[in-house]
């Protein structure tokens, strides 16, 4: 398919229906989030498509707050937090 062509195709959808696929298409799979979850680029990248959604839905607040979680991958003042089933096995270990 052609440049020209995909641009035609895309025009058959909305902004917002863009940024969901996007969205969709960054967003870590649950088979991926071991591997992926401190990754600092594919969060960055997930956190910012889903403030394009919320930005397009007119949620600014929720926009704001996802544009600073991308933005402290960014620049490392955010982490990942322990998996929730690691933390539960070792509170039960207890």
């Amino acid at each position: 398919m052609t440049h020209s062509a995909n641009a035609d195709t895309l025009k058959h959808f909305s902004s917002l229906e863009l940024a969901q696929a996007l969205a969709a298409q960054l967003a870590i799979q649950p088979n991926d989030w071991h591997r992926l979850s401190a990754n600092r680029q594919v969060r960055a990248k997930e956190q910012a498509a889903a403030a394009l959604v919320y930005l397009l839905k007119d949620q600014s607040e929720e926009a704001q707050i996802r544009l600073q979680q991308a933005s402290g991958w960014l620049d490392r003042s955010v982490s990942a937090p322990p998996c929730p089933t690691h933390r539960e096995r070792s509170l039960e270990q207890r």
